[in-house]
């Protein structure tokens, strides 16, 4: 493999695997990681802690603009911290998911948040792998590999109850991965490859044969 510095573009919905699959590739090639999710996350606890209500779009517009947020590259270190507060378990609580699409729906915030993350993207020296809703289509239209990593809703699902166990029910779980996917695709398509984006289709697959396609169609692009 090759030494010059990439960036590896990966989207998919909740439950498709992508963040265990980016950290897996990025451990492998010695790149940095980014869950541009946890952005999303990190700013709903900020808005929440603000005391800002989810359906005020201004509240919820100026708490995202004015949050100091640092989130870790390092694909075996997990850190969020937002104004000062460490949030690395907590964004991942049911509350918060329940109120992230409040960030991730209004075009304001995205806007803001994608100049974060092509800001992060730009100064991995090595090259990084980064994850999420638009990283293929906005954020890093250029990168060097595009991937859509999709697979079956139940499959989704399932995957889903696996990482959380009891922290959720039923409801809770088709929430955070159906709900949020319907409604974050008002302003994003993470379904449908676009052009120049790889799909692949991971409802078969484990872990460790997701991330060895993925290895595969990197090899094959540098060459």
């Amino acid at each position: 493999m090759s030494s010059e510095r990439i960036v590896i573009a990966i989207d998919g919905p909740s439950g498709s695997g992508k963040s265990s699959t980016a950290k897996g590739v990025a451990r492998a090639l010695g790149l940095a990681y980014l869950d541009t999710g946890a952005m999303y996350r990190a700013v709903t606890c900020a808005y929440l802690d603000a005391g800002v209500d989810p359906s005020d779009q201004a509240g919820v517009i100026r708490e995202t603009l004015a949050a100091d947020l640092q989130i870790s590259t390092d694909p075996d270190l997990e850190q969020v911290v937002v104004n000062g507060v460490e949030v690395t378990t907590r964004i991942r609580e049911p509350e918060v998911s329940a109120k992230v699409s409040a960030v991730s729906t209004v075009a304001e915030c995205r806007a803001n948040l994608v100049a974060r993350q092509r800001a992060i993207i730009e100064g991995a020296a090595n090259g990084i792998v980064a994850e999420g809703r638009d990283i293929t289509t906005v954020v890093a239209p250029d990168a060097d590999v595009r991937l859509l990593l999709t697979a079956d809703p139940e499959i989704r699902m399932a995957r889903r109850k696996a990482e959380l166990g009891d922290k959720v029910d039923a409801s809770q779980l088709a929430d955070q991965v159906l709900r949020r996917d319907a409604d974050d695709s008002t302003l994003v398509n993470f379904t449908t490859a676009a052009d120049g984006v790889t799909h692949l289709d991971c409802t078969y697959l484990n872990l460790d044969e997701t991330i060895a396609a993925v290895l595969d169609l990197v090899a094959s692009v540098r060459g």
